[in-house]
């Protein structure tokens, strides 16, 4: 089955990006052009894999976290385990990959339904593009990529790391300080594709706050943290 991408978008143009963004000539296009594919325009083919960009962000996430665990490792030799264990999350939480995929502009590529709206497109196509430079183009040249290319031209990483996401961390610290009790509820929802799609509702004091909603129960416990956070005015 042929792999389509927008019509006002040639495989020239993504060949271009690929060269002048990323430094490479892609050995099997089809690979990035599966990546621009969001669920909303799933088919299956003859063996029932999903042909959309889900399989290629689940192995991009895997990819992106490795690298950056190993360029950690490496740059901060005198740190502990959980010391870059909080690094490496603060440089791969969706906040900032949305950052990278909007300076990437990403998502020209993309295809989708008409009027879909997903909540984290940015972060997803950018975690699919790793996962098929992976495919593509192996370990080493991924790493050197993500490492050379990514992080250190569209991440500004002493700041970064420097920043405090912790959200969720935050807001249980000034309940207790100030005598609040606080708890996170979270659920899936249903979701026709079939990925599940996590609500996370932020309660204090018997009171909803906000609530936020991802693909992974943890990221969105920390987006209710932070609406709840600026609801509440804490810095």
């Amino acid at each position: 089955m042929s792999i389509f991408v927008k019509k006002n978008t040639s495989e020239k143009e993504i060949t271009k990006f690929l060269k002048n963004v990323l430094g490479i000539k892609p050995k099997n296009l089809n690979i990035y052009k599966m990546a621009f594919i969001h669920a909303s325009l799933s088919s299956k083919n003859s063996v029932a894999n999903a042909l959309n960009n889900e399989r290629l962000e689940y192995l991009g996430d895997a990819v992106l976290s490795a690298v950056v665990a190993d360029y950690l490792f490496k740059k901060f030799p005198l740190c502990f385990e959980g010391q870059l264990t909080v690094m490496r999350s603060k440089i791969v939480c969706r906040e900032h990959l949305n950052k990278i995929s909007r300076k990437m502009k990403l998502t020209q590529f993309v295809v989708m339904e008409p009027n879909c709206n997903p909540i984290s497109i940015h972060g997803d196509v950018f975690e699919a593009l790793i996962g098929a430079l992976y495919l593509d183009q192996g370990y080493n040249k991924t790493k050197d990529i993500i490492t050379n290319k990514l992080l250190l031209t569209f991440m500004d990483l002493e700041s970064v790391l420097n920043e405090d996401h912790n959200y969720k961390s935050k807001l249980i610290n000034w309940a207790q300080k100030n005598n609040h009790k606080i708890r996170f509820e979270s659920h899936a929802s249903d979701n026709p594709k079939g990925r599940k799609l996590f609500i996370s509702q932020c309660i204090l004091d018997d009171a909803l706050i906000a609530e936020a909603e991802d693909f992974k129960v943890k990221k969105a416990d920390q987006l209710a943290a932070k609406k709840s956070c600026e609801q509440l005015h804490i810095n």
